[in-house]
């Protein structure tokens, strides 16, 4: 026979996936595991037989020769289960382990498991009682915070829409998301809400809250929703310590923070959004300490001011009379303009809006100094885009400035901002992946071609060029094959950047100033 099994501590989305399923694969039983979330079993209490499941520790007549694993990445012990039976995993999380023997995996990046299932189910003939309308609806609004949170994806909304037409009840729905915290949750709520602690890293807001609890409490996950919605953070970390240990339990609101990987280094895991861990015999404090360094290591911007700024500048001298001021604003079109002295250090920012103001008091002989925002309103290349936006909203500017130490290298404006929407967006695995082709490209190369290239990078940096690895020396990296042949490119002024190598390490550079291009020789070696 076959069945559908779904993870313990098993949320609406867990629930219904297992009640889908049911529906996509009439000839398997779906079993539910021995904890569910205190809502879901209150509602399972008033609505469950009109729903098909049955107990995981009830007799199964059969052998087990086929598992359809929901929502989870693993499987419960199950008796009578056997040694050849197939294990399907259907899950909206990317399978981060090594898929078992006979195992299959389904899935895509989505708000639920359960819209995975009912995209399946709106191509099919089927009619919903609307408990099973609503029970579905549960699970995906659920896990997508009624379709809010950033993993929200086009599909979450076709699929709640589907159900909605086919009887959900809102009224329902929003009874049991809304579920009255326990005395315990409640206690230990207030202590986390008062002992909240928002870091910034890598750009990124993160909330850590720890406390200890009186006793034991359930459900901890469910006050780190509380506490994500409150908080309206990048991450949240909750430790709760209580009958001997500290449960950490994480979760993630952006592509940057794997918490996954964060709880790993605790001894726990779970997904990039989601994750836990427990910690036995360890002080509060210790875990927390642990826990700030795993994310300083593991946090990093995505995306920085550096990758999206316009590198081409125009400057103001803060000399400059307001009248010539204007005249540039009206010739350019710009919203601001960096005013930096002749070092190209930057002092502020001039406006349209100063502008405007000056000319009408007939101030247009007064320098722009008088008038511009002063002060090093910037943001760092290497820092996060996020940090950009907090800029521009802070200081209600359309445009920051970029800045590497200290001086003026790009500016970025609303306009680059906007122009990411439409771009998809970067993730976690995506980082990852870099990270990886970093490690191999440091394993290819011997120690003192390394040195070079990591030179050669410096010195395009400061200079504001971009300079890439191309060719064959790519390809045989990706393949694992030895190859020590390194073609650069560089946007910028490629003989310049030979020179200024040779200068820096001696040999000499052949030009080639028709085709903009250079060969650096050093040691017998064209470079």
């Amino acid at each position: 026979m076959d069945v559908i099994v779904t993870h313990e501590n098993a949320d609406f989305d867990a629930v219904a996936s297992l009640l889908a399923a049911a529906r996509l694969y009439p000839t398997a039983a779906p079993l539910l595991p021995r904890r569910v979330n205190r809502n879901v079993q209150e509602f399972l209490t008033l609505y469950g037989e009109a729903l098909p499941f049955h107990s995981l520790d009830e007799a199964v007549p059969e052998a087990i020769e086929r598992v359809i694993a929901v929502d989870c990445q693993a499987i419960p012990s199950l008796k009578g289960l056997k040694p050849t039976a197939t294990i399907h995993f259907i899950d909206h999380h990317p399978f981060d382990k090594t898929l078992p023997a006979q195992a299959t995996h389904e899935g895509r990046e989505v708000g639920a498991t359960t819209t995975l299932l009912v995209q399946q189910l709106m191509k099919l003939p089927q009619s919903l009682s609307p408990i099973e309308a609503a029970l579905l609806m549960l699970g995906i609004y659920e896990d997508t915070g009624s379709l809010s949170y950033k993993g929200t994806r086009v599909e979450d909304f076709q699929a709640a829409t589907w159900l909605f037409e086919r009887g959900a009840s809102l009224d329902l729905i929003q009874e049991y998301l809304h579920h009255a915290l326990s005395a315990g949750q409640q206690a230990l709520y207030q202590k986390l809400i008062q002992a909240a602690r928002a870091v910034e890293v890598a750009g990124y807001s993160v909330v850590i809250a720890s406390a200890r609890a009186g006793g034991h409490v359930e459900e901890v996950s469910t006050l780190a929703h509380h506490l994500r919605d409150l908080f309206a953070c990048d991450a949240l970390f909750v430790l709760a310590q209580m009958d001997g240990h500290v449960q950490v339990v994480a979760r993630s609101t952006h592509d940057a923070i794997d918490v996954g990987a964060i709880m790993a280094g605790l001894g726990g895991g779970g997904h990039a959004r989601a994750a836990a861990a427990f910690l036995r015999d360890v002080a509060l404090e210790e875990a927390e300490a642990r826990l700030r360094a795993l994310c300083r290591s593991h946090i990093h911007p995505l995306l920085t001011a550096g990758q999206i700024m316009s590198r081409s500048v125009r400057t103001l001298a803060p000399e400059m009379p307001i009248r010539e001021a204007e005249a540039l604003f009206k010739r350019y079109g710009h919203e601001g303009f960096p005013v930096v002295n002749g070092q190209d250090e930057l002092l502020g920012i001039l406006t349209r809006r100063e502008v405007d103001r000056a000319m009408h008091h007939q101030l247009g002989d007064m320098p722009i100094a008088s008038y511009m925002h002063k002060g090093a309103i910037a943001v760092d290349r290497g820092e996060a885009v996020e940090q950009v936006r907090k800029t521009m909203i802070e200081r209600g500017l359309g445009q920051v400035p970029v800045v590497q130490d200290g001086r003026l290298v790009g500016i970025v404006t609303r306009t680059d901002l906007i122009k990411m929407w439409g771009q998809p967006p970067a993730s976690a695995q995506a980082l990852r992946q870099a990270q990886e082709v970093v490690a191999r490209f440091e394993a290819a190369l011997p120690e003192d071609l390394l040195i070079l290239i990591r030179a050669a990078g410096g010195v395009a940096l400061k200079k504001n060029y971009l300079l890439y690895v191309v060719g064959g020396f790519v390809r045989d990296l990706l393949l694992s094959m030895p190859n020590s042949d390194i073609d650069l490119v560089v946007e910028g002024d490629a003989i310049k950047l030979a020179r200024a190598m040779a200068a820096r390490f001696g040999g000499h550079v052949h030009a080639h100033a028709r085709f903009g291009t250079a060969k650096w020789m050093l040691d017998q070696r064209p470079v």
